[in-house]
């Protein structure tokens, strides 16, 4: 049972990291801001599922953080 959490541990991480890698290309690309932002509303998903894995409480208020942020009406 270890081996799979782990295996799902690191599934999760290399979401956050492919995600923010097209956010990287996104970003130099010049991409439209509505990219840009479902792409980090992508991140923050990815990183919420990842630190629930993890049970790690500082990530898991950062994640609630960054969520309330990106549901702020963008100006």
């Amino acid at each position: 049972m270890r081996r799979v959490a782990t295996v799902v541990r690191v599934d999760e991480a290399r979401a956050v990291i492919d995600r923010l890698e097209r956010i990287d290309v996104l970003e130099r690309d010049g991409a439209p801001p509505a990219a840009l932002l479902e792409e980090l509303r992508g991140l923050v998903r990815d990183a919420e599922a990842w630190a629930r894995l993890e049970r790690d409480e500082r990530a898991a208020a950062a994640v609630e953080r960054c969520d309330a942020a990106l549901a702020q009406p963008v100006a």
